[in-house]
C-alpha cells in the first residue's frame, strides 16, 4: 500500500464509511482476509497492555486490531455480533444508560473508598478526601462494575458482584486519582475538575505524598483481595502509568514513529489502567483465557478511544466545559492526535513538536493550524474504529444489560463534550 499513513487514513475515513469493522479494515490492509490476524495479541506476562507499533502504512496490526479477527472462539463464547449489525439487532431494546445501570454499585464507592483512606492526622485525610467527592465522571469504576457483572452472567454466575470485583472497582479509581495528583503537579496544573489542585492549595511537596499515600491504600486493598494473579495484572498499570509518564516527556524526530509513540504512550497513561481493571475481574469469575482477553481487549480499545476523544476536547471545548484550560496540551508542549495528522497539512508544525511549542507564538500559530487542517476530524475518526472495535469484543459475551450498556458506553465516549 503505497502513500504515508495519514493519506492512507484520510482515504480510509472517506472510501468506507458504512462498511463493517472487518471489511473496512481489510480494504485499508490491501489484503485478503486470510491475511489478517497471523499474529496473536499477547497478554502473557511482561507483554500485558502492550500495543502493537504504527508503523509507516496504517494496517491492521497498527491499530492493535489484530488477531482476534480470526480467533477461533472458545466453547463459553456464545456469538459474535459484528460492530457495524449491533443497532440493527438491537433497535427494538435500547441499552440502558450505562450510569442508572452502575449507579447502586457507585453509591457508596467513594464512601468506601475514603475508608481506606482514613488517617488520624486531619489534614492528610482532607488531602487524600479531596478528589473522592463522588463529582467525578466515575468512568472506570463504571467500566469495571458492569465488566464484572457481564462477566458474572455470561459464566453462569449471579450478576451480583463478588468482593474482590467490588473492591477492584475502589482501587481502579484510586490508582487513577493518585495518578492525576502526581500528574498535576509535574504537569504544574492549577485546575482539576473544576476545582483548584492539591498541588496549587498545599504545594507540590504534600501534593506529592498524598499521592504516594492513596497509592499505597490501593495496593494494601489489592493485596486482600488474596489473588496472585489479580496483584500482578494490577501492578502492571502501575508501572505503564510510570513508563507512559516518561514516554510524553520525549519526543521522537521520525514522524512515524512519532505517532507510534503518541499511541503507546496514550495506551499506558489511560488505557492500561481500564483495560487491566477489566481483566482482573474476569479472572476473578472465569478461568477461561480467551474471556479475560475479551474483557482486557474491551478495556483497552475504550480506553484509547476515551484519551483520543478528550485529546480532541482540547481543541473544540471551553475551558468551562473541560475544568481545564484549553490548548493545554499545547502548552506543555505535547503533540496530540489532532496536531500530528495536522502536520501531514502544514510541515510547519514539524519544527513546533520538536521544540515542544516553547517558542514565542507556537502555540497559538498551531492551535489554528490544527483547526484549519481535518486533525480533529481524523482523530474522531480513529476514535471511531477503536470503539467498533471494542463493540466487536464485548459482543462476544453472552447478552445482558451490562453487556449491551458497555456496548452503549462507546457512544457516549464518542459524543461527550467534557
Amino acid at each position: 500500500m503505497a502513500g504515508p499513513w495519514w493519506r492512507q487514513c484520510r482515504r480510509w475515513s472517506t472510501k468506507c464509511p458504512n462498511t463493517g469493522l472487518f471489511e473496512t479494515l481489510r480494504h485499508f490492509n490491501g489484503g485478503s482476509a486470510s491475511s489478517l490476524g497471523r499474529s496473536p495479541w499477547s497478554s502473557g506476562a511482561g507483554n500485558e497492555g502492550r500495543p502493537s507499533p504504527l508503523s509507516t502504512q496504517i494496517n491492521l496490526k497498527t491499530l492493535n486490531f489484530t488477531s482476534s479477527l480470526t480467533r477461533h472462539k472458545s466453547r463459553l463464547l456464545v456469538h459474535t455480533l459484528p460492530s457495524c449489525c449491533y443497532r440493527k439487532i438491537h433497535s427494538d431494546a435500547k441499552p440502558k444508560d450505562p450510569f442508572t445501570l452502575a449507579q447502586s454499585d457507585l453509591k457508596s464507592l467513594y464512601d468506601d473508598i475514603r475508608k481506606e483512606l482514613f488517617v488520624s492526622k486531619e489534614e492528610l485525610k482532607f488531602l487524600c478526601d479531596y478528589y473522592f467527592d463522588g463529582k467525578g465522571k466515575s468512568i472506570r469504576p463504571m467500566i469495571v462494575v458492569l465488566m464484572a457483572r457481564a462477566l458474572n452472567i455470561h459464566s453462569n454466575r449471579a450478576g451480583d458482584l463478588l468482593p474482590g470485583q467490588r473492591a477492584i472497582a475502589m482501587i481502579s479509581e484510586m490508582i487513577h486519582t493518585a495518578s492525576l495528583v502526581h500528574d498535576d503537579v509535574i504537569d504544574g496544573s492549577d485546575k482539576r475538575r473544576g476545582k483548584n489542585t492539591i498541588n496549587n492549595m498545599w504545594g507540590e511537596r504534600k501534593a506529592i505524598l498524598v499521592g504516594d499515600f492513596i497509592l499505597s491504600a490501593a495496593s494494601m486493598a489489592l493485596a486482600r483481595i488474596g489473588n496472585i494473579t489479580v496483584v500482578k495484572v494490577l501492578s502492571q498499570v502501575i508501572e505503564d502509568l510510570v513508563r507512559g509518564e516518561f514516554m510524553q516527556l520525549g519526543s521522537k524526530e521520525n514522524e512515524n514513529e512519532r505517532f507510534k509513540h503518541y499511541l503507546e504512550k496514550t495506551f499506558k497513561k489511560t488505557a492500561s489502567l481500564i483495560a487491566n481493571s477489566c481483566k482482573a475481574v474476569s479472572i476473578l469469575v472465569n478461568s477461561d483465557p480467551e474471556v479475560h482477553e475479551i474483557a482486557y481487549q474491551y478495556g483497552k480499545n475504550v480506553g484509547i478511544a476515551f484519551q483520543l476523544v478528550d485529546d480532541v476536547l482540547d481543541f473544540t471545548s471551553g475551558a468551562s466545559h473541560l475544568g481545564k484550560p484549553t490548548a493545554a496540551d499545547l502548552k506543555l508542549g505535547l503533540a496530540t492526535g489532532p496536531v500530528l495528522f495536522a502536520c501531514q497539512q502544514f510541515p510547519e508544525l514539524h519544527a513546533m513538536i520538536m521544540r515542544r511549542f516553547s517558542s514565542k507564538g507556537d502555540v497559538d500559530r498551531a492551535w489554528q493550524y490544527v483547526l484549519q487542517s481535518d486533525g480533529v476530524q481524523q482523530t474522531n475518526f480513529l476514535a471511531q474504529r477503536y470503539c467498533q472495535e471494542a463493540i466487536r469484543q464485548i459482543s462476544m459475551l453472552r447478552p445482558s444489560p451490562e453487556r449491551d450498556a458497555l456496548i452503549r458506553l462507546t457512544e457516549m465516549v464518542l459524543t461527550r463534550d467534557k
